[in-house]
């Protein structure tokens, strides 16, 4: 994916939760949401005067992640609830401070509301997450418009790496008994000599990990 895909991915959804790190080593999030982005990455804004300013100034990396689906859940006749087809999405990234100067001298119209931002609000800043990784949960639980449950969709741009998720097979002791196949109802076991998983469509459920008879299927680390 592009960073101009990606940003968008998350634009649609708007507000977004914002992770970080505080000075005692714990998590905080707060509700923001992206202003734009370019070839040097994804921008947002906050102002220096708040503590997730100084979060990201101390640590420089945080986390966002946000769903485009119908938040309230429904439920059946049993109890359990029905989720809505949709998507989530993800990322992790480094961040930097990027001057007001900068932005301006980008001469890019995608940047005049942050610049405009800033002249009403003059403790607003602006920072650019200059490299990520993620992945989009694209899911279909009831299956209304797909055989499977579950597509991921994995992306990182600038100096990230993807990170796969989803459990693995052991091929050195996997003894091809299809009993994860079996077990696994995202459609993720791929059959073959030996099986293995398809990490698009695993949902890391641990049925498959929990049901092979000599112990094949292991956590990535």
């Amino acid at each position: 994916m592009t960073i101009k895909e990606i940003y968008e991915k998350f634009d649609t959804i708007g507000c977004l939760t914002f992770a970080t790190i505080n000075e005692k080593g714990e998590p905080e999030t707060r509700i923001a949401h992206l202003r734009a982005y370019d070839e040097d990455g994804i921008y947002f804004m906050t102002m220096f005067t708040k503590e997730f300013y100084s979060q990201l100034k101390q640590v420089g990396k945080l986390s966002i992640c946000g769903l485009n689906a119908n938040t309230q859940i429904r439920h059946d006749e049993n109890g359990f609830p029905i989720f809505e087809g949709g998507y989530a999405i993800r990322m992790t990234g480094d961040v930097q401070e990027v001057s007001i100067d900068e932005i301006k001298a980008k001469n890019n119209p995608i940047f005049d509301f942050c610049i405009k931002d800033q002249e009403i609000y003059n403790a607003m800043v602006v920072f650019c997450i200059t490299a990520g990784y993620g992945d989009i949960f694209d899911y279909d639980f009831e299956k209304i418009s797909r055989k499977n449950k579950l597509e991921r969709i994995y992306f990182s741009y600038g100096n990230a790496n993807i990170k796969y998720k989803g459990l693995k097979i052991d091929t050195n002791k996997c003894i091809s008994c299809g009993i994860c196949k079996t077990k696994c109802s995202f459609l993720a076991i791929i059959e073959d000599s030996t099986y293995s998983i398809n990490s698009h469509r695993c949902d890391e459920c641990g049925d498959c990990y929990l049901n092979c008879p000599v112990g094949a299927i292991y956590l990535k680390d």
